[in-house]
Order: C-alpha cells, then structure tokens, then sequence
C-alpha cells in the first residue's frame, strides 16, 4: 500500500498491510540519528526506517513585516541552551498589562487571514500524492497563555473568563480561517489536521473538565466540524494523564489521540483500548521518558511489541514516540524501535 492508502485505510477502519511508522524530534537528535545512520538527509534515513512521508502544506505570510525575535501576534521569543541544544521560549507577553476586553480591543492589532497567501499550496503537494498530507492547526490556549503570560493564563480561568473567552474567539477566528482556506486549496487532500491543547499532568488533568468544557470544547468543535467537512481527521494532542477527559473529547468528534503517555496514571494500554479503542486511533505510545532514552534496547523492543499487540489490536494504531525523542536518546534505541516495528507490524 501507498502511505496515503496505509492511512487512510486505518483511519476508516478498513483492512491495512502494516502498523504505520511517525517521527518527532528534536532537531538535534535527528542529526544524531543521521551520523549513526551514515546518511546525508532525513529522507535516506526515514526510507532506511520505514517511516511513512508527512507532508505539511502552508500559506506564505505576506503581512507586515515582523521583528526578527518575534512572532505574528508579537510575542518574543529567545533560544535557552540547555548543554546539547535549545528550545525557543516565550520572554515577552503583549496581553500582560491588559486587565479587561476593551483595553485589548482598544489597544491590540489581531492578524488577519488575509496577511498569508495561499495561492502556492498546491504546488507543495506536486510529486507527493502518495504522502500523508497534513494541514492547518490548533493549539490556542498555547497562544493565549503566551500573550498573556504562562502563568496568567491560567489564573485568567478563573479571575478573568472574560478575556479568555474572547481572546480564544479572536484566536479560533484566525485558525479557522487558515484551515478553511487551506482546504479550499488542495480539496480533498488534507489527511490530517491537529486540534490540540496540553490537558494533562503526570497524575491527571491540568485543567478540570468544567473549564475545558466552557473554555476549550466550543472552539475545538468547531474546529473538528471544519476538519471533518473537508473530509480530513482530527488528531488531537494532549500529553500527559488524560483518560478522564477523553469523553467528551470523543463526543465533540477527534479521531486520533496522540502520544498516548501509557506510564501516566489512568492511561494504562490495555484500559484505553478496551475503554475507547472503537472510538479512537491511538498514535505514538513509544516511551521516551524513560524507554527510548534510558531503556535497554530489549526494553525498546518488548515495548515495541507490546503496544502493537495491545493498542493495534483489530486495527487502530500508529507507533511513533510519546513527544519528541531528545538528544540524550541512544540512535540505537531508536533504530530498534523501527526495524522491531516493521517487523512486527504486518497485519
């Protein structure tokens, strides 16, 4: 089967070859995992693997110019080197000083769809049929809190709603747009599409379910309802325990759930599967808190194994890791996490 066909088969719960293969990494790792390889390019290495080929199609922005350490929604950003790479981290917050909606109104410059140019989407999907095309996206309660700062961003759930139900709207508005205008592009064409939020910690909700139901479900519904309408799914990203939530994230409609973080309490595989495997695929699931970067290389495998016997029972399962694979990860794990899994995932 073409990857296209492998996912597409899998996602419609119809009969597949194989259990497919993802990646996410950092991008140190993957020039690790490229010297150990001895390959020049992702591409040899993700042939090598057996990883399936994701494209992701995006407009061209075309709006005012933006300063070189800051984002469209002008928040600032600076690298922290942590000894073998760097994350880029949110420094500057322009929602901070606001302390009602018409200050933000007032005061604040929304970037509009029309600042990105999607006449060229079609051209980065030329050669490519046979991939997995991914396009458009949500993760805005990332946003707000990075407008408003992390840590009142949360408080705002509770002493400020206000802002957060407009800011959310305002962010949902653009979102929405980009996804719609992205599909109008390539109809048809868009597999997958992300409708994520971080719901969870180690131990359980981050967020209580009565404030995910009044702040995030409106707007991811209405998201998923767009996704679905253009005939992609919705791959919905949380980390961490969030077992509890996922009812009604099922009832406003995802498809997918990743990274299935399996030694979080309450998401144990075989409860997962048996509790919503007829509702949901499940991607990832590979260890890399502790397996991938710490495990043996038999520990990799029988996890490998594992989660193939148990999550892809029936159908329904994509193995790839449970965030990106770091730096500190030994490439041989990695590697036997692959080549274990195409070996065992002929259906």
């Amino acid at each position: 089967m073409t990857p296209r066909d492998r996912w597409l088969a899998l996602l419609n719960r119809e009969s597949y070859d194989r259990v497919p293969l993802t990646y996410r990494a950092t991008s140190e790792f993957t020039e690790k995992l490229l010297a150990y390889l001895d390959c020049d390019t992702f591409e040899q290495a993700r042939e090598r693997l057996h990883i399936e080929p994701v494209v992701t199609v995006s407009p061209r922005y075309v709006g005012p110019p933006i300063e070189a350490d800051k984002d469209v929604y002008g928040i600032r950003y600076q690298y922290t080197d942590y000894g073998e790479g760097t994350y880029h981290d949110a420094v500057f917050h322009p929602l901070a000083e606001y302390d009602s909606v018409e200050e933000i109104e007032d005061d604040y410059q929304w970037p509009d769809p029309d600042w990105w140019d999607y006449s060229g989407i079609a051209e980065q999907i030329e050669g490519k049929e046979d991939c997995i095309i991914r396009g458009g996206a949500y993760e805005e309660f990332a946003t707000f809190k990075f407008l408003r700062g992390v840590t009142r961003g949360y408080l705002d759930l509770v002493e400020k709603p206000e802002i957060v139900h407009y800011c959310m709207g305002k962010l949902t508005d653009l979102r929405y747009e980009n996804a719609a205008r992205i599909y109008e592009q390539i109809p048809g064409k868009v597999i997958w599409t992300w409708v994520a939020e971080d719901f969870g910690t180690q131990d359980g909700l981050l967020i209580s379910l009565e404030h995910i139901h009044e702040f995030f479900l409106p707007h991811m519904k209405r998201m998923i309802d767009l996704v679905h309408e253009a005939g992609a799914f919705a791959f919905h990203h949380s980390d961490g325990a969030v077992s509890e939530n996922l009812p009604q994230m099922i009832e406003i409609g995802i498809d997918v759930l990743e990274p299935v973080q399996w030694r979080c309490k309450g998401m144990e595989r075989e409860g997962l599967k048996a509790d919503f495997g007829d509702d949901l695929v499940f991607m990832g699931a590979m260890d890399n808190q502790y397996t991938l970067a710490r495990g043996s290389m038999e520990e990799v495998k029988q996890e490998v194994v594992d989660n193939i016997r148990i999550l892809g029972e029936g159908g329904g399962y994509m193995l790839g890791c449970c965030h990106n694979i770091q730096v500190v990860s030994p490439p041989e794990n990695i590697v036997a996490m692959y080549d274990t899994a195409y070996e065992a995932g002929w259906m």
